[in-house]
């Protein structure tokens, strides 16, 4: 039992890759400022146990996070936003349509039945010198069974 987090992570980070909306995607909150372009970052962001669990193992909802990433150099000044917008709705959407999970992955918690659902935050980031406009996407996965429980 576990969370099996590494295979969920590349399936995220290829599954983004096929969309062709991002320059570079990586498995990392990324140090150095990337450059001119539509970044994605995905790694770990809630582990949380879930309340319909049984009574043999806890079942819990694991939040990733994918962090798409615009730099605020790019002009037009007036085309950041729909960029990043463009970006972010091509990966939700398609995680609504086309993202399948393996292994003991129940199901992405698309409408947030166990907490917050499949949702987009946006905001600034200062990574050196350099200034991104972000949108932090919060991908709710349901893990069955994470973790056996002691009786």
């Amino acid at each position: 039992m576990s969370l099996g987090f590494d295979a969920l992570q590349n399936d995220i980070i290829s599954h983004a890759q096929t969309l062709g909306v991002f320059d570079k995607v990586d498995g990392h909150e990324t140090k150095n400022a990337p450059g001119l372009g539509v970044f994605a970052e995905v790694y770990v962001d809630t582990i949380d146990p879930i309340r319909s669990s049984g009574l043999a193992a806890t079942s819990c909802r694991l939040g990733v996070k994918v962090r798409i990433t615009t730099d605020m150099r790019g002009d037009p000044q007036d085309g950041i936003d729909p960029r990043i917008v463009a970006a972010a709705d091509a990966f939700i959407g398609s995680i609504h349509t086309d993202f399948e999970l393996d292994g003991d992955a129940r199901h992405v918690d698309l409408l947030g039945a166990y907490g917050v659902p499949l949702s987009g935050r946006t905001g600034y980031l200062s990574r050196g010198s350099e200034q991104y406009r972000v949108i932090d996407v919060i991908v709710p996965i349901i893990i069955s069974d994470a973790w056996e429980q002691t009786v």
